[in-house]
């Protein structure tokens, strides 16, 4: 078979850096049909994790810099196959998802790589994620399970605007495409908008600094479902080869529920340190107030980033979203049906437990959070 080369945008993303983690390995394990890995972000990526012998080229890129982009596909191999995970997201985060500004930043960011891609030729298939706002969860109850057969949500996102920019050029070039809407994602990547894995491992540790017990800061209960960033990067892998796939639009989950405070307990456990009663606190605002203890303690465990703020990103205030600080009342059960994509022929799981334990290890293994 011709050589395939995968372009991973938005490689430091949660999902992005999962995805470069499973080609490298699917290149490094001995396939007569290897990946070749192109790799665009601002930040340079980890690369701890990545096996020996990965074919793996990194571009330090700004996707809002159109001609920036044309230079970085001139100088590439043909790329054959892109997974888009690059976001754009404001300070504050909430706010951001219904400002038309931000939407166009996100359009003109997929709309800047897709056009070179397609001029240069040789593109065969797009991934492409979006998320369950899709069904309008953050302006509205949804029904339960949302499914991906019914027509839009009549509100403005920039899914839909990305999502027609792919129909058209895909329409005109022939290439296929896959849209993947998870809901909540957990890996280990820091410093990112919605990650809520250091979020967790951090709080537990400045309470265990502190002497205070770990307690759910957040309001009340509600059903959720998660998706391990792993999951979405076999899930990327398996659409670029699937025709079951094709033109089509998939949710993706581990395939369990969870409660926060039915797993706290165990969350604590797993982060070495005492629960406590439920206390609301917005960790928005708690956590930038603990730069300072935060810096003494990742100093002392020599730990590598003592600056707190570069490991939050916008991520303490998706923190307040998804553990329902602001709520007044129980809300309505977010859950969404994976049936589609276990017909199309992708089954895998994962138990949501075990996501938390395999993402807190590793963070202590590359010593962002303190050993226990």
């Amino acid at each position: 078979m011709p050589p395939r080369t995968v372009l991973i945008a938005g490689a430091t993303g949660v999902v992005g850096h999962a995805a470069l983690e499973e080609f490298a390995r699917v290149s490094a394990d001995g396939s007569d049909n290897p990946w070749n890995i192109v790799a665009l972000s601002r930040r340079t990526p980890d690369l701890q994790g990545l096996p020996a012998g990965a074919r793996m080229t990194h571009i330090p890129l700004d996707l809002t810099d159109t001609q920036a982009c044309r230079a970085a596909i001139a100088c590439v191999p043909r790329i054959t196959h892109l997974a888009f995970a690059a976001l754009h997201e404001k300070p504050g985060l909430v706010r951001g998802w219904r400002e038309p500004d931000q939407m166009h930043t996100n359009l003109a960011m997929l709309r800047n790589l897709l056009d070179p891609l397609c001029e240069a030729g040789g593109l065969e298939h797009v991934s492409l994620l979006q998320g369950t706002k899709a069904y309008g969860v953050h302006l509205r109850p949804v029904p339960v399970p949302a499914q991906e057969r019914w027509p839009r949500d009549a509100h403005e996102n920039f899914y839909w605007l990305q999502e027609d920019l792919i129909r058209e050029r895909s329409a005109q070039r022939g290439f296929g495409f896959t849209i993947f809407r998870p809901q909540l994602i957990f890996g280990d990547a820091l410093g990112v908008a919605m990650n809520l894995v250091p979020i967790l491992g951090i709080h537990a540790a400045l309470c265990r600094e502190q002497g205070l017990p770990f307690s759910y800061p957040g309001g009340p209960s509600n059903i959720l479902e998660a998706t391990d960033a792993r999951l979405v990067a076999r899930a990327l892998r398996w659409s670029f080869d699937a025709a079951t796939a094709r033109g089509e639009t998939f949710n993706i989950t581990n395939g369990d529920v969870f409660v926060w405070r039915n797993l706290w307990p165990e969350l604590a456990q797993m982060l070495g340190v005492a629960p406590g009663p439920d206390e609301p606190r917005a960790m928005a605002r708690w956590l930038p107030t603990q730069a300072e203890v935060w810096r003494r303690l990742a100093t002392r465990q020599g730990l590598v980033q003592p600056d707190l703020s570069a490991l939050l990103g916008e991520s303490h205030h998706y923190a307040d979203f998804c553990f329902g600080f602001h709520a007044r009342e129980t809300p309505p059960p977010v859950i969404v049906s994976t049936i589609k994509i276990r017909q199309a022929g992708f089954a895998d799981c994962v138990d949501t437990g075990a996501m938390f334990r395999h993402w807190f290890d590793r963070l202590r293994a590359r010593r962002v959070l303190p050993a226990l």
